[in-house]
């Protein structure tokens, strides 16, 4: 999975990489409502990531890495004729570069694979609470202050998460539906969202550096197809599993590209640019209900009772105010300043 603008510098991102300085600081006055609508498809593409994933391992078959490789290969055609070309070679001596690189490889690694283990919902429900990780890992290593109502929404969030990960409620308590591969999935998913969340204190820290942020997503990509080939021919993964594709899952591979690789990651790009990492990052909740509705149709992965629509709307409330409050005081404070 690419590793691209889902986020913002301060401590509420809204989900996979970096909102360069640029993105960060552009935001306009007033609302521009075509942006507002590619930012929400951008999130629709982020949120059935995990649904195109796992139906691509544990329906097509295909193996993990080489998914990574096949996605990458387009970014690969971009470093070669537009983003080398434009700002040449010595944009590769950046350590910075190089360290967020790194950071990427392993989250998108821990991403795909945890949708092999556990349903696509599952690990959209552990990436929505990356938000949270940041705050506590900025609390801890930056020595910043939490924002107002934090514990609360952390509270609420992981009380409506274990709601929809529980096949109910009786006289012994909250029975949870899971099974030791669900545990598997969600030990890696939450590794990829703390992965993910010192990446975001990372590119805070590096912002300065004003790398151009088109040469950033480029150079992940390639850097995350680059490992994962590398990966992949060491652990011998069975490539051959491609020429036993059928018209459904080309499909479902042309939507991983097109509408993960290039069309989450462009419409972010713009969004962010045009609305400021504040107000794209306050509609990622959407992303839960683009898996749910996805992930029923495509794979047949459903809530089934009230309890759960019920832990699923909770968590959906929580984070949209949460994240809609921390804009309004961004807001609020810079008319202040």
């Amino acid at each position: 999975m690419t590793m691209t603008p889902q986020s913002t510098l301060s401590p509420t991102p809204s989900g996979d990489a970096p909102a360069h300085n640029a993105a960060s600081k552009a935001a306009p006055p007033g609302v521009s409502w075509p942006w507002v609508t590619a930012a929400l498809i951008a999130h629709t593409g982020w949120g059935i990531y995990p649904v195109l994933g796992r139906y691509m391992q544990t329906v097509s078959g295909l193996p993990t890495l080489s998914i990574l490789v096949v996605g990458g290969f387009p970014m690969l055609l971009l470093m070669l004729f537009y983003v080398i070309p434009r700002n040449g070679w010595g944009l590769f001596r950046s350590r910075q570069l190089w360290l967020l690189g790194l950071v990427v490889v392993f989250r998108s690694i821990t991403n795909l694979l945890a949708a092999r283990f556990t349903l696509s919902i599952y690990v959209q429900l552990i990436t929505l609470m990356t938000p949270f990780i940041v705050i506590i890992f900025s609390r801890i290593f930056l020595r910043e202050p939490a924002p107002d109502y934090t514990g609360r929404a952390i509270l609420f969030s992981f009380i409506g998460a274990v709601m929809m990960m529980s096949a109910g409620v009786g006289v012994a308590g909250v029975r949870l539906a899971l099974t030791a591969s669900d545990w598997l999935g969600l030990a890696l998913a939450f590794g990829s969202s703390v992965s993910l969340a010192f990446y975001m204190i990372i590119i805070r820290n590096t912002a300065r550096h004003d790398l151009p942020f088109d040469a950033v997503l480029v150079f992940q990509s390639v850097v995350i197809m680059a490992s994962a080939l590398t990966i992949s021919l060491i652990i011998g993964e069975d490539w051959s599993r491609w020429l036993d594709n059928g018209p459904m899952d080309w499909l479902v591979i042309a939507a991983y590209i097109l509408l993960v690789v290039f069309g989450a990651n462009g419409l972010q790009i713009g969004a962010l640019r045009h609305l400021g990492a504040p107000m794209v990052s306050s509609m990622m909740a959407w992303r839960l209900v683009s898996a749910l509705i996805l992930g029923g149709l495509l794979l047949g992965e459903r809530l089934t009772s009230w309890w759960q629509f019920a832990g699923a709307l909770l968590v959906l409330v929580t984070i949209t105010w949460y994240l809609w409050r921390q804009r309004e005081t961004r807001q609020t404070d810079k008319v202040k300043g």
